[in-house]
């Protein structure tokens, strides 16, 4: 199976099913991502373009958004089969209660990874404003905007994860959100 920039291994079916972090032995996500598809699980593996220099060369190669983490929509307490899976050590949890990953995040994320933008990973921050994207191809996501040298970033965070990711944005594109987490009028 092929992994793509634009969203890795995303099975089109709308599921009841909650989205679940796995945590993933280093560089093991794409064969957990293939497994799980092996499997008819309903997976998520967001990828990133980089380019490595290798012998005076120039090479692209994909890269996973969350390095270390799959995401999975999961029946709890159907999830043996899932945990035996070799690479994966276990799914973000609580104590030992699983936590489900908000259905919002994983859908900003998979939007800014398709929307064609140079997304990367961005460390977690929790500090900045939060803003509303209402116009481009990030029209309606909300996330936090930071700055730098006149260029504007958009990060988008898995809260559970504290994991982020970001991409460049029109600063014409952004409208502050309100206190309560909703787009600005």
């Amino acid at each position: 199976m092929r992994y793509r920039q634009e969203g890795g291994i995303v099975p089109t079916t709308d599921s009841p099913l909650p989205w679940y972090a796995l945590t993933v032995k280093h560089h093991h996500e794409k064969a957990v991502a293939q497994a799980l598809c092996g499997r008819d699980v309903e997976n998520y593996l967001p990828l990133y373009r980089s380019f490595h220099h290798s012998a005076g060369r120039k090479r692209a190669v994909d890269l996973p958004l969350f390095p270390g983490y799959v995401f999975c929509r999961l029946d709890v307490n159907r999830r043996l089969p899932v945990l035996m899976i070799p690479g994966v050590s276990a799914i973000v949890s609580v104590g030992r209660t699983p936590v489900p990953l908000p259905e919002e995040e994983i859908e900003n994320v998979r939007a800014m990874v398709q929307s064609q933008l140079q997304v990367a990973p961005q460390p977690f921050l929790t500090a900045g404003q939060g803003v509303y994207i209402d116009r481009g191809p990030l029209q309606g996501i909300q996330g936090t905007l930071v700055g730098s040298k006149g260029e504007y970033r958009l990060i988008v965070a898995i809260e559970l994860l504290q994991r982020a990711v970001s991409a460049e944005v029109d600063i014409a594109w952004v409208r502050p959100a309100d206190a309560s987490g909703l787009k600005a009028a």
